[in-house]
């Protein structure tokens, strides 16, 4: 691996480092628009996410470009933004560097202000190795791996059935969701339509609509966050689309071909199923522990950093913490958080540059909750007010609609949610081999999985790898 280089500042403007590119990440560079800086934007993908609609992704409905647009292309115009790829490993506040690793190449980048928006992934709690058996929904890699697993489970069903291998029906026609949180329950609902109704007149051996779906979850209810009127709204709908709602049950192993679940009483059972999802739990990003450790600020069971009531780190106010990595208030993990709170930490760093006076702390304006059950069908929690059914299903089509960035995007989705819920097809059925095998093979050549940049060893230290916004425009965007 090559030794890292220190770029230096390509101006003399003030140098503000975001990492990650999502909600957070992304809104703070759009709001820093308009300001006196240099922005370098380091991402682990090249893409922004939007990630509460990848079970659309994974059952069919949309095209993985739909919701995950190119960073390079929704920042081209913003000239004094630098996008760089780049997995970042280490944090140091004393020297207020940051290292990101490209492959077998590592670069240091230095800041004046730093906004950490790295996000979250999936929790196993404590059980990694589930994983393998189970996939998340935290990424597109995640979304397209389900998608061949989902169908590719019907064409197995198919294919036993052609073969007379009935005792394997049951297993290759169980569906099981563990969590039964939003995601959750948006994919329980999207995998009993997808038997129901899109795919009931494409087998000949087997009925799609004898699928078995299985919510489970150790909680008490369905939907815990929306209160119990409106999660029993949602566990009622679910079970009258034919999905089967386990709750007080938690999930003690997964293996290949099944699930083992423990009930309240201690008993364990076992779900024979060979696709699973896992839609329970969320761990914020590893950088979280580095910037507490450093900053003596506290951290919470999922790794979020407690910070000062103005999203910046104890003693290190050049540092704003944003988004899902957070531990604040009780403050939810969803988008609106991410967004409000990159705004908010970039208003702050306009304020100081200006010698203005910064707002003492950062006031999240709860703009409600929605989660969609089946087409026509969501909940949706707005303060006092609670809505279920068509309403509330509208409701979350215009808000998921106006958040989904470019309008090419916005009308792409809206013909294929037009497609889907008027009709029964689903355009984006397709899956290869490396999706859905992929990240199994890679994690079983460990390190002999060693891929290479290709890059050239680096530069003297004197010569910046980030160009001045000047010499930016003569480079191409891709």
């Amino acid at each position: 691996m090559s030794q890292p280089t220190t770029t230096a500042p390509p101006t003399g403007r003030h140098r503000v480092v975001i990492i990650g590119s999502g909600f957070g990440g992304l809104f703070s560079a759009r709001a820093l628009k308009h300001a006196d800086v240099d922005i370098v934007l380091i991402s682990s993908t090249s893409h922004h996410l939007f990630q509460p609609l990848l079970y659309q992704v994974a059952t069919g409905i949309l095209s993985e470009g739909v919701i995950a647009p190119s960073i390079r292309e929704v920042l081209a115009r913003q000239r004094n933004v630098t996008c760089l790829f780049g997995h970042v490993d280490a944090i140091d506040l004393a020297t207020r560097t940051i290292t990101a690793r490209t492959l077998d190449s590592t670069q240091e980048y230095s800041y004046d202000s730093l906004i950490v928006a790295a996000g979250a992934g999936q929790s196993y709690f404590g059980n990694d190795h589930f994983a393998r058996y189970a996939p998340g929904m935290k990424s597109i890699d995640d979304a397209l791996e389900l998608r061949g697993r989902i169908f590719g489970s019907f064409e197995l069903a198919e294919l036993a059935a052609s073969s007379g291998r009935e005792q394997d029906l049951s297993r290759l026609m169980t569906f099981v969701v563990v969590g039964a949180g939003p995601t959750g329950v948006e994919m329980a609902g999207q995998i009993a339509e997808l038997s129901k109704r899109t795919l009931k007149h494409d087998f000949r051996r087997i009925n799609s609509k004898e699928a078995h779906v299985v919510l489970v979850d150790a909680a008490d209810q369905v939907l815990p966050a929306f209160g119990t009127h409106l999660g029993g709204r949602a566990e009622a709908r679910l079970k009258q689309m034919g999905v089967e709602v386990q709750l007080g049950a938690k999930v003690v192993d997964v293996d290949n071909d099944g699930i083992v679940i423990e009930d309240k009483d201690g008993q364990r059972r076992r779900i024979e199923a060979l696709c699973k999802v896992w839609a329970a739990g969320v761990q914020a990003s590893p950088l979280g522990a580095q910037l507490a450790e450093q900053s003596g600020a506290g951290i919470d069971r999922s790794g979020r950093v407690e910070v000062e009531p103005d999203l910046t780190l104890p003693g290190h106010p050049e540092v704003f913490v944003v988004g899902d990595m957070i531990s604040l208030d009780n403050l939810p993990g969803v988008a609106q958080n991410a967004i409000q709170g990159g705004r908010f930490a970039a208003r702050q760093i306009i304020r100081r540059l200006k010698g203005e006076p910064t707002q003492p702390a950062f006031h999240y304006k709860d703009k409600g909750s929605m989660a969609t059950i089946s087409r026509f069908s969501a909940v949706a929690s707005i303060g006092k007010a609670q809505l279920s059914g068509f309403i509330a299903w509208l409701m979350w089509l215009g808000v998921h609609l106006v958040y989904i960035i470019g309008f090419k995007s916005q009308i792409t989705t809206l013909l294929h949610w037009a497609v889907s819920f008027l009709g029964r097809g689903r355009g984006e059925r397709t899956s290869t081999e490396q999706q859905i095998y992929a990240r199994v093979a890679i994690e079983k050549l460990g390190d002999r999985f060693t891929p290479r940049s290709g890059l050239s060893p680096t530069p003297p230290s004197d010569q910046s790898a980030v160009p001045a916004p000047e010499q930016e425009r003569h480079l191409s965007a891709g």
